[in-house]
């Protein structure tokens, strides 16, 4: 099969019918096998009643429906799983994304030889209470990342080799990182299209502002979990090292300068009146607590069942009888 389109869905009942028919178009005037699958992400609406008589008329059509509403990760995670064409599309339903855009983005992971294609909507249909954080967000997720080449990472319209969606997991809200989550995994030949943004053609958008903060967070997450997720004693060892030291060279200082007003018949005070003293101990009872919760972490890491699991892209390997001699 050559392409898989994943569309997580949320209340969209209207947009479905017009979308399908307009993916089925290019899938035919492009002679490609596709299957489109619908993931139905506990919507309240009729938009599973539509994806039945869809999948009806058109064998291509498939569909999952999640019994709640779980988020746009679990959606496009479950539609990854089920996936069997050589190139997977994502899109949003709300025909916003154009369908297209889909033989040029065929083309460049099977031809250009691209793991991930990420759209980018250069000229957006969305009020700047949107479009200002958008480039915010992108800016922090391009540094953080180190994938310089990406101008919307949140853009729904993505391409991907088959494989990179076998390899990656996407959970939570961390949709909007899969080709940070794509590079930590080993696929780094990332490209971007400028693709056509359409206004909204039904209902409203299903996302708030809070998604920047959430998205923030999420990248923090993401970040640290590549960096130090399975070495946490460097992170948590050496700043609880660094914190005693400082911790325990304060104290050693404040009670250092007690004797030396002692021995020259200074003007003293007990170290325990000295506010320097209580901060010096409270500094070295963190950095003892961040060390240990490093040494916790090893630990853990060291009893996974997954410390030892690594991508092994290709294995060449010569078998060889071992001849024995006879007697």
């Amino acid at each position: 099969m050559d392409i898989s389109i994943v569309v997580p869905l949320y209340n969209e009942a209207e947009s479905l019918p017009e979308l399908e028919q307009w993916i089925r178009r290019v899938m035919t005037e492009n002679n490609f096998s596709y299957e489109i699958l619908f993931i139905n992400d506990g919507s309240t609406d009729n938009s599973w009643e539509v994806i039945r008589q869809l999948s009806e008329a058109n064998p291509a059509v498939k569909g999952v429906c999640f019994r709640r509403n779980y988020g746009k990760s679990p959606a496009l995670n479950t539609g990854f799983r089920r996936a069997k064409g050589d190139v997977v599309i994502t899109m949003d339903a709300d025909l916003q994304d154009s369908p297209d855009e889909i033989p040029e983005l065929y083309r460049m992971i099977t031809h250009d030889g691209y793991d991930l294609v990420s759209g980018w909507k250069q000229k957006r249909y969305d009020p700047l209470s949107k479009t200002i954080p958008t480039k915010l967000f992108n800016a922090t997720a391009r540094k953080v990342s180190g994938i310089h080449n990406l101008h919307d990472f949140n853009c729904g319209l993505k391409a991907y080799r088959q494989k990179v969606v076998k390899h990656i997991e996407v959970y939570g809200d961390m949709h909007r990182y899969i080709p940070y989550l794509a590079k930590n995994a080993g696929f780094t030949k990332i490209g971007e299209k400028v693709v056509h943004h359409q206004a909204r053609k039904y209902g409203k958008t299903k996302f708030g502002l809070d998604r920047f903060v959430n998205g923030y967070l999420d990248l923090a997450t993401l970040w640290f979990t590549n960096k130090f997720g399975v070495k946490p004693m460097h992170f948590f060892g050496l700043l609880g090292s660094l914190m005693f030291i400082i911790g325990f060279i304060a104290t050693a200082v404040v009670g250092g300068m007690k004797l030396y007003h002692m021995y020259t018949g200074g003007v003293y005070a007990r170290v325990t009146e000295s506010p320097y003293f209580y901060l010096s101990l409270v500094t070295m009872v963190i950095g003892t607590q961040l060390f240990l919760t490093g040494f916790l972490g090893e630990l853990i890491v060291r009893n996974s069942s997954t410390r030892n699991d690594y991508e092994i892209e290709e294995e060449l390997r010569t078998d060889s009888q071992t001849n024995t001699p006879q007697h």
